[in-house]
């Protein structure tokens, strides 16, 4: 095969690739109900914001809810306006935001490497880790953070190395947006990066440049209005979001998401199958291993990664998106090093996925025909597929060494992988949805209770707020300020509303209330005159 021909190949194989993930990302993408906590909570609020017409004071369940900046609300919201109120369209910017986060990926590798090739495989490697596909796929704020802080250290980058101004302008711009979106993490882990990559690469002059005053004027102009509404409206935001959802939240457990220093550890190894093979060669490329990524766009790639991971690892609240940022960097190290991949790598990266792809698809091949939990019996069906896209992903990877082709082949396969997985999604959204409790709820009803937990996606398939029984957790600031007490009642409340006169619903979650395990039948004196058990909950009527 002569040059023209062997180029034409890889560019169809790179169309082919990139229109599977485009397609993988989206399809089915308003198939599944909202998964609880998360996805239930991060769409009722832009819902109840579009609802009151008040787009400064976050609130969930009708109460104040102040642990999360109003930016990703705000573009939820556009997107409920524009799409209607759907899975769809509260999905579709966590979805924008991961495959946003691939083009950008590109580039930067475009850039690094000077080579196309390099740059096809890093935006394919990003879309079709596991980690990255999952994540983009829920309304989450993670992506949408890591999308404003891939594109501030795309344009840091672009700002130290072409020296152009609009660049530094637009990473102070995107910083600005990772804040809104997130809180002080989105400047503090970009402009610290920034920093000690200019001071370890010896670039001393630039620091002073760096710190901009009209770049720091445009975030101050970005950032500063909304902070001041809202404290303005609510003098009590600034204690609660500053002190006890960044420093306390940060130094303690109050949240109850203590992990072990190590934790992101096997989440990143795992997060990034099928390419994990790949990573001890990208942590060599951050130390000059790689030939087409010179020392200081290493040292920048590896304190991108690194930062995070250590700063993340020191929390006293950890959550697997936490590590999302980390993964960009990670895959453009990948793609260089494939690249330009000879001799030892093969073996190397043939050995290490033998490793680690090799135990993971024998998991999903027999575990889900063991395990003895009947709920996830329609897990079977998607694992054994990824099992089976994963050991075919393997199996070409043997012959890496024999083409230039080949890493492009195992990005066709891998964006294969992330479609056989997502039935997942399905089997999720009924376990942990509660669309199909909130369908059989009567028009009628007086009263929705949820029992023994918010059920946060529970007020947006009812499009009405919920009674919260022996349940506070994250509502607990925001149910100390409601004067009304008979949104928020204890077992003896509630026994009262289910035999008064009033139509009352009780909505418990199975796993909470499996048979009559937890004695909700005893709390409620009464037995209900109607029952229904669905994939998630269990719901009472009185009427």
């Amino acid at each position: 095969m002569n040059d023209d021909n062997r180029t034409a190949l890889k560019a169809l194989i790179f169309a082919v690739a990139v229109l599977i993930s485009f397609a993988v990302y989206f399809q089915g993408l308003g198939d599944y109900g909202f998964i609880d906590p998360d996805e239930g909570r991060y769409s009722e609020i832009p819902r109840e914001m579009i609802e009151t017409g008040d787009f400064i004071t976050p609130r969930l369940n009708y109460v104040k809810y102040f642990e999360k900046p109003p930016l990703h609300y705000w573009l939820t919201a556009v997107s409920f306006k524009i799409f209607g109120e759907n899975e769809f369209s509260g999905r579709l910017f966590p979805v924008l935001s991961g495959l946003g986060c691939c083009v950008l990926a590109y580039v930067l590798a475009l850039k690094v490497t000077k080579s196309r090739y390099a740059a096809e495989l890093s935006g394919m490697i990003l879309s079709s880790s596991v980690l990255w596909y999952a994540a983009s796929r829920i309304n989450l704020t993670d992506m949408t953070l890591t999308f404003f802080f891939t594109a501030s250290m795309t344009c840091y980058y672009l700002w130290s190395t072409e020296n152009k101004k609009l660049m530094l302008l637009l990473f102070y711009a995107f910083m600005a947006f990772a804040v809104l979106t997130k809180g002080l993490i989105g400047v503090v882990l970009p402009g610290g990066i920034a920093l000690i990559h200019l001071i370890i690469t010896k670039q001393y002059k630039k620091i002073a440049p760096l710190f901009s005053p009209r770049a720091i004027l445009l975030f101050l102009v970005i950032v500063l209005p909304y902070f001041i509404a809202v404290c303005r409206k609510n003098p009590d935001f600034f204690e609660f979001f500053f002190i006890r959802e960044h420093f306390l939240r940060y130094t303690t457990t109050i949240h109850a998401r203590y992990e072990p220093f190590w934790f992101f550890i096997p989440i990143i190894i795992a997060g990034f199958i099928p390419w994990a093979g790949m990573i001890w060669d990208s942590m060599r490329a951050v130390f000059g291993k790689c030939k087409i990524i010179n020392k200081d766009s290493g040292l920048f790639l590896g304190l991108w990664f690194f930062m995070p991971l250590a700063f993340f690892s020191c929390s006293g609240s950890k959550l697997i998106t936490y590590i999302l940022p980390c993964i960009p960097p990670l895959a453009v190290l990948t793609g260089a090093s494939m690249s330009v991949f000879e001799g030892k790598d093969f073996r190397r990266f043939i050995i290490i996925s033998t490793v680690i792809i090799l135990p993971v698809a024998a998991a999903g091949l027999i575990l889900p025909l063991i395990k003895a939990d009947p709920d996830y019996n329609a897990m079977a069906f998607p694992a054994m597929c990824l099992s089976l896209t994963l050991l075919a992903f393997w199996a070409v990877s043997l012959f890496i060494g024999r083409s230039k082709i080949i890493p492009l082949v195992l990005c066709v396969i891998a964006a294969l992988a992330m479609y056989s997985a997502s039935g997942a999604f399905i089997v999720e959204g009924k376990l942990l949805s509660r669309k199909e409790a909130a369908a059989l709820i009567p028009s009628d009803t007086d009263d929705v209770v949820v029992y023994q937990n918010l059920m946060q996606g529970m007020s947006w398939y009812t499009k009405r707020r919920t009674v919260t029984a022996d349940a506070l957790n994250e509502l607990e600031f925001g149910a100390a300020q409601e004067k009304d007490p008979r949104w928020f009642i204890n077992n003896d409340d509630l026994k009262k509303l289910w035999n008064s006169s009033r139509k009352v619903i009780v909505s418990s979650r199975r796993k909470d209330n499996d048979s009559d395990a937890l004695g909700l039948r005893e709390v409620l004196g009464t037995a209900p005159v109607r029952e229904w058990v669905t994939s998630a909950d269990i719901v009472f009527a009185n009427f």
